[in-house]
């Protein structure tokens, strides 16, 4: 993907390079309706000079003949007779005059352009179309033409091409070169704007010295494109001219450090010489527009051409030594940046080789806009690439994790299930030890006595069986229903009751789902209530029991009461000297205090007997 990027980067450049080549030779072209005028006879006024009248050869600059100085020239050309036929409209093109204009035709006021001596406009930044009423033409004679200009120092004036011609003719090529000469700076400022701001962004978020260094770059090439196209700059010359100095030699400077970020080739003497050589052409940019010396500007910009130069074999060792596309690409614009430079410091600044009018540095540091998007995005799809690599490795771990979780897990339910089971066999065989085991020892000593009692042994073998039976009640899944648990007890109990004559009311309310209890909660439920029922049989001589179960979910904490109440003779009272009734009394309340209830046990009537045990056991509801 990013070789495919580079390639059409590298294209792009080239198509790019060939379309403003074009543009500038078809603006360059002349219609065949018009005229050029190559000379005109000039009066030059330079600050501090004796006046000059002389002809001069169109294009003239003014920068060129009085480098440093100010003053006023006043051109004058007489155009042919028959140049324009008589009955179409005319028209003069100036391709920059400057910098404040005022053209006269036959002695007649026709067009200013900012108003004379006043530096606020500056004429030379825009072609210039001047309507000639045909009124003014004199018919069967030469044509006079005025050209007043006033000049600041510095400010790059003069009087470039004049054309005369039909204004139909000269109306296309004015639309021509206004196309490539204002649009083209206008898209190359907004461009570096937004990639400019693109790039801040970046490294606000990444603090990346790559983005930092081009905001920086483009941010300052701003200046120098907006200065091509804007005739009325609020702040005062040659202010201006320094400011826009100093951010273009910036401009320059932060692209050749941003192309060595961009190879990641950053030799420190390189490094510190790039920051020297920005330090100084700023220095000598501010020192020209001080004192009137448009050679330090020169100078610095020769700093400026020899630095990018030296940068220019690490980016052709990174293209053709280490096989890097991006390298490949800057070599591409590097050279082409070196190129417009040298031509415009050598030809439009100097004026040597013949000279030149137009600048090519802006078109080809435009190109430098091009490789940052394609780095960004490249960048983008590496990055997004990445983070799905990552994804992908993550749900493979987070899979592996699973598997290893889902192992460990089934190994611990196995344990837990293994252990439940153990403790489960572990309960049976404490319940049949301490119930059954307890009543197969009491019955044990009773056989062995002399003369056993047949009813005592009788008594010993139902409780062992009794114990027998809830001990595989027990076994049986109650699921947390503890009417159930009563009923299962019922069961077992009713024969007994039923053989001894005794009536049994069992009055048990709607109790609620409760939370889940243990199998030996309900065990220990069931055995307190066995001994209280065996007591009735055995001791109270009575005939009705009443069983009362309810759910009493106001109270704190809620819980579960039983009631169980006999018409019987009531509780012995206690012996002499504060002693115990008897061992079954103190294992129910060793029971409930097992399980967390509380167990009250009293005589109902003194007077008429009667016993009642009341079970207060705590639970919430589901």
């Amino acid at each position: 993907m990013a070789g495919g990027i580079h390639r059409q980067l590298f294209a792009a450049l080239l198509c790019l390079w060939l379309a403003l080549a074009g543009v500038h030779a078809h603006a360059a072209g002349t219609p065949g309706s018009t005229i050029d005028i190559s000379s005109a006879e000039a009066t030059l006024e330079p600050d501090g000079l004796p006046a000059q009248r002389r002809w001069v050869q169109l294009p003239f600059r003014w920068d060129h003949e009085f480098p440093g100085l100010g003053g006023k020239a006043t051109y004058r050309i007489d155009l042919p007779a028959a140049a324009v036929p008589g009955d179409e409209p005319a028209a003069l093109l100036m391709s920059g005059a400057g910098n404040q204009v005022a053209i006269s035709f036959n002695d007649a006021l026709v067009a200013s352009f900012g108003t004379l001596c006043v530096p606020k406009h500056d004429a030379t930044k825009s072609n210039l179309l001047v309507p000639v009423p045909a009124v003014l033409h004199r018919t069967g004679q030469p044509q006079s033409l005025v050209v007043r200009t006033t000049i600041q120092r510095q400010r790059g004036a003069g009087l470039a091409s004049v054309q005369y011609g039909t204004e139909a003719s000269l109306a296309v090529l004015y639309r021509d070169r206004q196309s490539w000469r204002n649009t083209s700076a206008i898209v190359y400022a907004v461009s570096l704007l937004l990639m400019g701001g693109i790039a801040g962004g970046l490294w606000l978020r990444q603090r990346d010295a790559l983005y930092g260094c081009f905001a920086l770059a483009a941010l300052s090439g701003v200046a120098r494109n907006l200065d091509r196209v804007w005739p009325d700059v609020p702040i005062p010359w040659p202010l201006w001219g320094a400011v826009v100095a100093v951010c273009y030699a910036c401009h320059i400077g932060l692209i050749a450090r941003f192309v060595l970020l961009v190879l990641e080739r950053n030799p420190p003497w390189l490094v510190r010489s790039i920051h020297a050589a920005l330090a100084l052409s700023v220095t000598l940019a501010c020192a020209s527009f001080a004192f009137a010396r448009p050679s330090l500007w020169t100078a610095g910009l020769v700093v400026l051409q020899l630095t990018s130069i030296v940068c220019l074999p690490y980016v052709v060792y990174g293209a053709l030594v280490d096989r890097r596309r991006i390298a490949g690409v800057l070599m591409a614009a590097g050279t082409l940046a070196i190129l417009a430079g040298a031509h415009d410091l050598l030809l439009v600044r100097m004026g040597l080789f013949g000279g030149a009018y137009f600048t090519l540095t802006a078109h080809a540091m435009f190109f430098f806009v091009m490789i940052l998007a394609g780095l960004v995005v490249e960048r983008y799809s590496r990055t997004v690439a990445d983070y799905r690599a990552l994804n992908t490795n993550l749900a493979a771990r987070v899979a592996e994790r699973e598997d290893q979780l889902r192992s460990a897990f089934e190994t611990v339910r196995q344990q837990n299930q293994e252990q439940a089971v153990l403790l489960e066999r572990q309960r049976i065989m404490r319940e049949i030890h301490d119930g059954v085991g307890s009543q197969l020892v009491g019955l044990l000593n009773v056989v062995t006595q002399a003369k056993p009692d047949r009813a005592v042994i009788e008594e010993h073998v139902k409780l062992a069986l009794d114990e027998m039976r809830m001990a595989v009640d027990s076994l049986q899944p109650t699921h947390d229903d503890l009417p159930t648990v009563l009923a299962t007890l019922r069961y077992r109990l009713q024969p007994r009751l039923d053989a001894a004559g005794i009536e049994l009311v069992w009055d048990v309310e709607v109790i609620p789902p409760l939370e889940p209890f243990a199998a030996r909660a309900a065990l220990q439920l069931q055995r307190i209530l066995l001994e209280a029922f065996t007591n009735v049989l055995k001791h109270a001589a009575a005939t009705r029991i009443v069983m009362h179960a309810s759910w009493h979910g106001d109270e704190t904490p809620s819980l579960v009461r039983i009631v169980l109440t006999d018409n019987g003779r009531g509780l012995p009272t206690a012996p002499p000297g504060g002693g115990h009734r008897g061992h079954g009394i103190a294992n129910m309340h060793a029971r409930a205090q097992s399980i967390g209830a509380r167990l009250q046990i009293e005589t109902v009537d003194p007077a008429t007997g009667g016993a009642r045990m009341q079970l207060d056991w705590p639970c919430a509801r589901a």
